[in-house]
């Protein structure tokens, strides 16, 4: 592949630290290849104390374009030109895209979560009632993205009740016409499952095999859905009681394909092609 690059190579990256752990550049670059670009994806690893460097080095290179991951999702937006709605939204930056010398910020991770869920489980949040189990970073892209896609109500626990409740308000005021409320865990937010249509879990809970203390997915009606953004393991306890009591499931293999396939779009103006990123992916899990 690389010996095929031109003088007039276009190059994306990642940049994080550290990033050598990062599934983006077999995914990104497998897209580039198969859509017959002339480019070529790369990892950056930037300490935090040279993210400005770093992004000034972005424009005067002409680098087209960078996912964004920790510990920089935050703290690259003061270095940016501007800031898309989703990165506004979410109060954070996964995806950076030079437009005529002027970087911008955007983030594709709650969208990709939007994306994730009607491809693998059928599910459009329209009018619906969600259950996001979260109050970090993750939690407010998905929730901002949900808004966007036009939920009715969104319940948020979080083991910190005044986080959630931080959440709600911010994002109350920008997406009014959505129900934002909060939910403690233990019997609150069990009781919010007979009325929800989807449960997320944005945390990293699972990860380690730890179930979810006070959630009881028995009380979800039938045709509701449960997503964890947990994809190693495939099946975290969260996933393996959905697959016990047979409701729809996914874990977040989808999403992270979803989010590359909506960065790619971005910087190239096309969608790479179909279904690519998650074989890579499930492929790299696999193995």
């Amino acid at each position: 592949m690389f010996a095929s690059l031109s003088g007039s190579c276009k190059v994306y990256g990642i940049i994080g630290h550290p990033v050598c752990h990062s599934l983006s550049p077999a995914m990104q670059n497998a897209a580039l290849q198969e859509g017959g670009l002339d480019g070529v994806y790369v990892p950056f690893d930037v300490p935090p104390e040279r993210l400005g460097e770093a992004v000034a080095g972005l424009g005067a290179l002409g680098v087209r374009g960078v996912n964004v991951t920790i510990p920089h999702k935050t703290a690259i937006i003061p270095y940016l030109d501007g800031l898309d709605e989703s990165a506004a939204a979410a109060g954070a930056v996964n995806t950076v895209n030079n437009e005529g010398g002027r970087l911008i910020g955007y983030n594709t991770d709650g969208d990709g979560l939007v994306r994730a869920l009607a491809e693998e489980c059928a599910f459009i949040p329209e009018q619906r009632t969600v259950v996001i189990i979260g109050a970090g970073g993750a939690a407010r892209g998905a929730i901002a993205a949900i808004c966007r896609a036009g939920a009715r109500r969104i319940i948020v626990a979080n083991r910190s009740r005044d986080r959630a409740e931080a959440l709600t308000e911010a994002l109350g005021e920008r997406y009014p016409d959505v129900a934002l409320v909060v939910a403690d865990y233990g019997g609150r937010v069990t009781a919010s499952l007979h009325e929800a249509d989807l449960v997320v879990n944005t945390t990293s809970l699972g990860m380690h095999g730890e179930a979810i203390a006070g959630l009881d997915l028995g009380a979800l009606p039938p045709e509701g859905v449960v997503y964890d953004m947990v994809y190693a393991p495939p099946v975290t306890p969260l996933l393996h009681e959905a697959r016990r009591l047979g409701v729809r499931h996914a874990n977040g293999l989808g999403m992270l394909a979803a989010q590359g396939e909506l960065a790619f779009r971005i910087w190239t103006g096309t969608m790479p092609p179909a279904g690519l990123m998650r074989r890579i992916l499930a492929g790299i899990c696999a193995s």
